[in-house]
């Protein structure tokens, strides 16, 4: 035993330290959130946060952490998003101000990704219990290699003809790289034998990276201010908008969890947590509203699970993010309009141009997801799992011209998964996920005669040990 328990730590630490390094290049299928939490849970599609049966369904719900004994759950997945952009033809291809993309038709480059995760659950009586989880749960991923762009470098009353340059947006290769990661420190009391209450402080890790977006400089806040403030345009001012590396930020968030037993063969759970207040991303204040906030939004969980048999659980489960309460990630292209550049300067403020208070970002809706799932005990040494989760991706048709960096377009999960219980107590466990390829079609909004259409599908192998201790 105590050979088993010096083993768990190692591996233990050897896998968080490995997250930490290795969490980047994640791409989520939610929106940029996965699709769940821990090799049981994404077996069934996300569902089922009122049936936990793994060391990670505390990143769910931190109540559930009484119901789960001692144990350590360490895993990883391998990742495959395969993400594509076309674009018509335009009758424009950058004259009178248009900004035209390509027509290009690209498959964005590095295609596998490794995802490990590891959590800690421990009993301090029966009535009290707690647990750490680290973990990546969210991020986006692309690079676009290749293609084209056309548009006018001084505008259609300058003396320079249109330009037809390499890359996405006319500055080479494109793309950016956001990796989020979480520490959830959780701690829950019985409140009677079918009332549990559960906290998590989590801490969040952010790391971006973008390139090939020189092309928006003159939508900026800084580069506008500055004509206000010199009379001339000066490009060189644009400093934090592209090309910067990798800058990261980090911030503190709560989780409150609650579980009930309403009966022997049916429990309900919920769980909510707050907006992530993150510090900004300096090297990208150009780029995201609020001089580069980059907050992570909040995100309620619901679910109901139900023992037909003994063997036998089905749940259903609700899952929803506010995008929209993100200024970076809610907010529409259509602020650039507003901005004094983008329209003669015909106004004077700047706040809706590129990292102003009120700048433009990705567009995105709320997401709401459904989960379906069940688990079946086939006898003392297997269990089987299958789910099913749809939710609106969260990309409207008239914000795809940015979201060429983000095409968060996946609706549709369909998983499977396994147990084997091992004759020592422990578990080995796997899932598999297909998320249906879906694709969003929408007008340029720099060029009203080009349509832009953004496609997905993915695909996940995860696998995951779990020791009692």
């Amino acid at each position: 035993m105590q050979n088993t328990l010096k083993f768990s730590k190692v591996i233990a630490i050897s896998l968080l330290t490995s997250a930490f390094l290795n969490s980047s290049n994640i791409f989520a299928t939610n929106g940029y959130f996965t699709h769940g939490n821990g090799t049981k849970n994404k077996g069934q599609a996300g569902a089922g946060i009122a049936n936990p049966d793994e060391a990670m369904a505390i990143t769910n719900n931190p109540a559930s952490v009484l119901l789960l004994g001692n144990r350590i759950d360490a895993g990883a997945s391998v990742f495959n998003p395969r993400r594509n952009y076309s674009t018509s033809a335009s009758q424009a291809q950058g004259n009178g101000g248009a900004f035209t993309v390509g027509p290009n038709s690209l498959e964005s480059a590095r295609e596998f990704f490794v995802i490990p995760h590891v959590a800690l659950t421990r009993q301090l009586d029966d009535n009290t219990a707690w647990g750490l989880a680290f973990y990546g749960r969210g991020g986006m991923n692309t690079r676009w290699e290749g293609g084209t762009a056309s548009f006018d470098p001084d505008g259609p009353q300058g003396p320079t003809p249109v330009s037809t340059l390499p890359g996405t947006f006319g500055f080479g290769t494109t793309g950016v790289d956001l990796s989020q990661a979480f520490l959830d420190v959780s701690f829950a009391k019985h409140v009677n034998e079918k009332l549990s209450l559960g906290i998590s402080g989590v801490l969040g890790i952010q790391a971006f990276k973008a390139e090939g977006l020189a092309a928006f400089g003159g939508f900026t806040q800084v580069f506008n201010n500055n004509i206000f403030a010199t009379g001339q345009a000066n490009p060189t001012v644009v400093q934090n908008l592209t090309n910067n590396g990798v800058e990261t930020s980090f911030g503190l968030g709560a989780k409150i969890g609650v579980h009930y037993n309403l009966s022997p063969r049916l429990d309900i759970a919920a769980m909510y947590q707050t907006k992530i207040s993150m510090t900004e991303f300096d090297e990208y204040s150009d780029l995201f509203a609020e001089s580069g906030d980059f907050d992570i939004p909040a995100n309620t969980k619901i679910g109901l699970s139900f023992n037909a048999t003994d063997a036998i659980t089905y749940s259903f489960d609700i899952e929803h993010t506010q995008f929209s309460e993100v200024s970076s990630v809610g907010n529409s292209i259509a602020s650039l309009f507003a901005c004094p550049s983008a329209n003669g300067f015909s106004t004077t403020s700047t706040a809706t141009c590129l990292g102003g208070p009120q700048g433009a970002g990705f567009g995105w809706k709320d997401m709401t997801v459904y989960k379906i799932s069940t688990s079946w005990d086939l006898n003392d040494k297997w269990t089987v799992r299958a789910g099913y989760s749809h939710g609106e991706q969260p990309i409207p048709e008239s914000q795809v011209l940015f979201n060429i960096l983000a095409p968060a377009v996946i609706e549709d999960h369909a998983t499977f998964g396994f147990t084997r219980n091992l004759a020592n107590g422990n578990e080995l466990n796997l899932a598999l996920m297909y998320a249906l390829e879906n694709s969003v079609n929408g007008i340029n909004s720099f060029d009203p005669t080009q349509t832009i259409e953004l496609e997905m599908d993915q695909l996940e192998l995860e696998l995951s040990y779990s020791w009692k201790l």
